[in-house]
């Protein structure tokens, strides 16, 4: 079950889902718009390596837009910030965004009940495109749990991306053992 507008609004007001900046035209029926935030990044290297910690070279998205182009990986971020603290949020694209040929995530969607932070953002193109920081890029929609959380994502010791801030942050893949 998708929690409607209405229900989203409630939950606002108790505190359990916070979006910064909120504006009430972003919220739809069932989800809420977020938009590209003003800074983009890449790897620094061509071969990544999962045992490693690959950096980024991060870069602000000029005023007049900023081409994607095909066989290159960007990392983009939300403008919003959001906290989710009872239920399972999800970023999906936008119709609009998916049929410039954008696709703002690879496998990373679905975010734990307490995460805090801006959304890294994965982001493929099909062909060159322009675009734009603040323009919308995709949308949450949230989830009830079902039971009781033990331990919520922003109050877990090895939680990589609690907290994230207004940049894209890169793979934390390297902390883990294996």
């Amino acid at each position: 079950m998708i929690l409607s507008d209405s229900r989203i609004l409630e939950e606002i007001e108790k505190g359990t889902i916070k979006i910064e900046p909120y504006t009430r035209e972003c919220l739809g029926s069932n989800s809420y718009d977020v938009h590209l935030g003003k800074v983009l990044a890449t790897y620094r290297e061509h071969i990544l390596d999962a045992k490693k910690h690959n950096t980024i070279e991060s870069f602000e998205i000029p005023d007049d837009g900023f081409v994607l182009y095909p066989h290159v990986f960007y990392l983009g971020v939300t403008m919003e910030y959001t906290e989710t603290h009872a239920h399972v949020p999800f970023l999906e694209g936008k119709s609009s965004t998916g049929r410039l040929g954008i696709d703002i995530h690879a496998t990373a969607g679905k975010g734990d009940v307490g995460f805090c932070g801006n959304w890294t953002l994965e982001i493929s193109v099909k062909q060159p495109v322009k675009v734009y920081a603040g323009m919308p890029i995709g949308q949450l929609i949230y989830f009830p749990v079902e039971g009781e959380i033990k331990v919520k994502y922003n109050q877990k010791t090895n939680a990589k991306y609690s907290g994230q801030p207004n940049r894209p942050i890169e793979s934390m893949m390297w902390k883990n053992k294996f």
